[in-house]
């Protein structure tokens, strides 16, 4: 795994999209329970290299009520973005997660973590790579249905300060699916280390 991550750290695939030049940001150890797959870093993930490390993963953290020691804890939380560089600014928010990470990253991470039981699909980039054909037509679709995706993925929206709009929206997603994702995070933490290395 180590030389796995010192490989993606050098990683200029998509270097000339970048304005910010190439930075990724994943965490992953053979030991971890969860993967969160969100979108790509922003600025100030760029600029820190701490995955979250910004108001989305202060919203992210109270949804999951987990610590800052427990989310950033790998043998946890393994943090696989779509795309693991800044992509750049678009005319709303952060343009989309480059392309050519994911299907040059993600099964090879995945293949050293067999102790993974969970999958937070954070967005709509994550939903539609993951779960294919079975995703909704609309992010909220596919979040209302999320135990269609169980016991593997569990499907949420983006924490973001700019999708606070959503929230207000739809207010049963903090009201109803948040405390159930909390139990799910929670059992998964709980469970005893799988003795697969």
């Amino acid at each position: 795994m180590e030389d796995l991550l010192y490989i993606i750290s050098q990683c200029t695939i998509c270097k000339a999209h970048l304005p910010l030049g190439p930075r990724p940001v994943v965490t992953a150890n053979p030991k971890s329970k969860i993967v969160i797959i969100g979108q790509a870093p922003g600025t100030k993930v760029n600029d820190s290299g701490i995955p979250w490390d910004d108001q989305s993963g202060k919203k992210l953290k109270q949804w999951l009520n987990v610590t800052d020691e427990q989310f950033y804890n790998t043998e946890n939380f393994a943090i696989i973005p779509m795309g693991f560089c800044y992509p750049g600014k678009g005319k709303t928010g952060d343009l989309p997660p480059r392309p050519e990470c994911a299907p040059q990253w993600h099964k090879p991470l995945l293949d050293k973590m067999p102790n993974v039981e969970l999958v937070i699909l954070i967005g709509a980039y994550a939903q539609k790579y993951y779960l294919k054909n079975n995703a909704k037509r609309t992010l909220t679709e596919t979040v209302g249905d999320y135990k269609m995706y169980f016991p593997k993925y569990f499907p949420i929206p983006h924490p973001s300060p700019t999708n606070r709009f959503w929230r207000i929206k739809n207010p049963w997603f903090e009201e109803f699916i948040v405390p159930e994702l909390q139990n799910r995070v929670e059992e998964v933490l709980n469970k005893p280390s799988s003795s697969r290395e």
